[in-house]
């Protein structure tokens, strides 16, 4: 007997990746539904081979639905999500209205997969920003080799991250540079085609972005409370993938060679790192696969114990849908869900 599955915001790009990596990796799901708002309702998308018309939220009864994959917003999961896990169903929700929740736990598999066990104080588990996630599979094992202090990393983030509006205006915007029309801002702040806007999220009082505080806030739950982190997040005029420049202080000797072969053993990351033209991983290369790539490891020689490197994945997959994925199979695999219409 296998799961049911719901997946709330099916009609958005992530929900949709949802849907077809679920397919993709043979998730056991014997039924799976397809949610999002009223206006959505009838809307139909694909599911492997099958074809699912899309039904609405708020009158949906979770209470036969095993795990509810939460991918709408984080004004209508904090809505949502506490009355979806009252009905006994598990969420996990990729927005942000539950990460800094201390009775939720904030889950990347490769990094802290015990953690997932305090899900049952609310039934909610929490997936994290599409940078962070990135950020720290490629960190874990270093950290656990030679002590992290301190992480200094800036971000190449796609439109992607801003959802389809992000994606149509690079691509509105690229096609008026060329045919000379008039070029309009409506989703970023300035114009992104052929641009980069170091500015994502709202502002904080401290003058660093909601985009750079969680990095912060992400990488100390789910890492190590001690470790210190400053990030900037820059927009870049790519469809998928995030790119970061990270730089490493570590509190014990630690070589370039020594981190590339603890990275290419690491679960989730994918070392591509020759000196040579070509010998890294871009965004364009990563779109579609699940790996976090690893390139340019090199000693930073200007603090002790220091490493540079470059780290690329596929915002929409790893930093989100396919996390959330794994998180659900880590469910399973921990016999942590049962069926409901098996145990009835």
């Amino acid at each position: 007997m296998g799961f049911k599955i719901a997946i709330a915001g099916a009609t958005g790009n992530v929900g949709r990746e949802m849907l077809n990596i679920l397919e993709e990796r043979g998730f056991p799901a014997d039924e799976v539904v397809a949610l999002a708002s009223r206006r959505s309702v009838g809307t139909e998308v694909s599911y492997g081979d099958k074809t699912l018309k899309v039904k609405d939220l708020a009158t949906y009864d979770f209470s036969d639905t095993d795990i509810c994959l939460m991918s709408a917003g984080g004004n209508i999961s904090k809505e949502w999500s506490p009355k979806i896990g009252a009905q006994g169903c598990v969420v996990i929700d990729n927005s942000s209205a539950f990460r800094y929740d201390q009775d939720v736990p904030l889950i990347v598999p490769e990094v802290n997969p015990d953690a997932v066990e305090m899900f049952k104080r609310k039934n909610i588990i929490a997936n994290p920003n599409c940078s962070t996630a990135q950020l720290v599979v490629a960190l874990k094992p270093l950290h656990d080799k030679a002590k992290i202090k301190r992480v200094v990393v800036s971000t190449y983030q796609s439109v992607s991250g801003a959802g389809k509006e992000g994606m149509d205006e690079l691509f509105t915007q690229t096609r008026a540079v060329f045919v000379a029309d008039p070029v309009e801002n409506q989703k970023f702040t300035k114009r992104i085609a052929f641009n980069v806007i170091p500015h994502i999220d709202s502002f904080m009082e401290d003058g660093q972005t909601k985009e750079e505080w969680k990095v912060t806030a992400e990488t100390k739950k789910m890492l190590d409370p001690k470790i210190k982190v400053t990030c900037t997040a820059v927009r870049v005029p790519v469809f998928i993938g995030h790119s970061e420049a990270v730089n490493i202080e570590f509190e014990n000797p630690i070589t370039a060679d020594e981190a590339r072969d603890i990275l290419r053993e690491a679960p989730g990351c994918l070392v591509v790192d020759k000196h040579e033209d070509g010998g890294y991983i871009t965004p364009l290369e990563a779109a579609g696969d699940d790996a976090t790539y690893i390139s340019r490891i090199r000693e930073d020689s200007t603090i002790e114990n220091g490493l540079n490197m470059w780290v690329v994945a596929d915002n929409l997959r790893k930093g989100a849908a396919l996390n959330t994925v794994q998180i659900a199979e880590l469910l399973v695999a921990r016999g942590l869900v049962k069926p409901k219409k098996q145990a009835a």
